[in-house]
């Protein structure tokens, strides 16, 4: 993957909190990605994950075909400040300056800490944001479609849609999991979920779901592990301890480092690409904010993620390599040859759900 095209940070003049954002790739297209609101223990921290994550960008619209880059954005605030409506605001307003002078090279989206409500403050300074709320005219929230596509990735890799009697482990009963977690028990799965915030315990067991302590949901015997929280959870000790067949789920950047993609096939564990699988939500806003399609035919879209998903396993079969290597190996293939036809933006008019 190429380097990093812009990385630009800066403290908010009106609330002197630092945002940034990192622009990977406009190869394809203006560069998409969520606005993550989160406090990191140093700059440096922060600066590493809006690296990490819009890179992944990249590979994530490449490998969809969608005509976008990947660029991903920050707002840090100071460990422990807790910030009242009207800083919230503020910072929000900073960001949206910054966004504004990359003249449409970068477009936000929600992320960890951030919703369409968020977005629509965004939209006060810039237009260069999408998911704003329904009632805005927006296609809110993409937890739904996110949802979607890893299901639709997730019956590629079982090669059936039959979840009958089949024992799943989500690990995060955030939005996207909490859809997932009610989908699958839907089709008959055995579902167990795990969160770090104990208020969700009494709401997963309500919804007939069992509930496990978040640090013994990768060691579970089950047939499919589902990451659905936070990135960095696949390392060399958690996939020792791991005992499924397959993983597959909306988190970004599962992998501590690539190579443990090689020490999960070598355990004879399927890993489905945490890009791949989670492009769901990106899929569905931008073939309808973008492009205008309605939702059935969004959703449409989404779905493909199955042929994709089953196109790069049985590469990964034939020429003996990992789902990963064959990702990555179509994402620069894209990339170079500018295969994808680019988007202009301001986006066409939404046709009517």
């Amino acid at each position: 993957m190429t380097a990093h095209e812009q990385l630009v940070a800066r403290r908010g003049r009106r609330s002197g909190i630092t945002t940034m954002v990192a622009i990977h790739s406009t190869a394809l297209g203006p560069a998409v990605g969520g606005c993550r609101f989160k406090p990191y223990a140093t700059l440096e921290e922060a600066v590493g994950d809006v690296l990490r994550l819009s890179a992944a960008m990249t590979a994530k619209c490449a490998v969809a075909g969608l005509a976008f880059g990947g660029g991903k954005s920050v707002i840090a605030p100071e460990p422990g400040r807790v910030l009242s409506p009207a800083e919230r605001r503020d910072v929000l307003l900073d960001h949206a300056d910054l966004i504004a002078d990359f003249g449409g090279a970068y477009l936000a989206g929600p992320d960890v800490g951030t919703g369409p409500a968020d977005m629509l403050v965004l939209r006060e300074v810039s237009a260069f944001a999408f998911c704003t709320p329904e009632s805005a005219g927006g296609t809110g929230s993409s937890s739904g479609p996110t949802a979607v596509g890893v299901l639709a990735a997730l019956r590629a890799a079982l090669g059936s849609a039959d979840m009958t009697g089949r024992r799943v482990v989500i690990s995060g009963y955030g939005s996207v999991g909490a859809h997932l977690a009610a989908s699958l028990r839907a089709d008959g799965a055995d579902v167990v979920v795990s969160d770090i915030d104990p208020a969700k315990r009494a709401g997963a067991e309500n919804q007939g779901l069992t509930w496990v302590e978040p640090e013994k949901a990768l060691t579970l015997t089950a047939d499919v592990v589902i990451p659905a929280a936070v990135g960095g959870v696949l390392s060399p000790e958690t996939v020792a301890r791991l005992d499924t067949p397959l993983v597959v789920g909306p988190a970004n950047n599962q992998l501590t480092d690539d190579a443990v993609a090689d020490e999960l096939a070598a355990r004879g564990i399927l890993w489905v690409p945490d890009y791949v699988a989670s492009a769901g939500g990106i899929l569905y806003t931008l073939s309808r904010e973008a492009e205008g399609l309605d939702h059935e035919g969004a959703l449409a879209r989404v779905e493909t993620i199955e042929q994709t998903v089953g196109d790069l396993l049985s590469a990964a079969k034939a020429n003996a390599t990992t789902p990963l290597h064959e990702a990555a190996a179509l994402a620069r293939r894209r990339l170079t040859s500018g295969a994808v036809p680019r988007t202009p933006w301001p986006p066409v008019p939404r046709t009517a759900a």
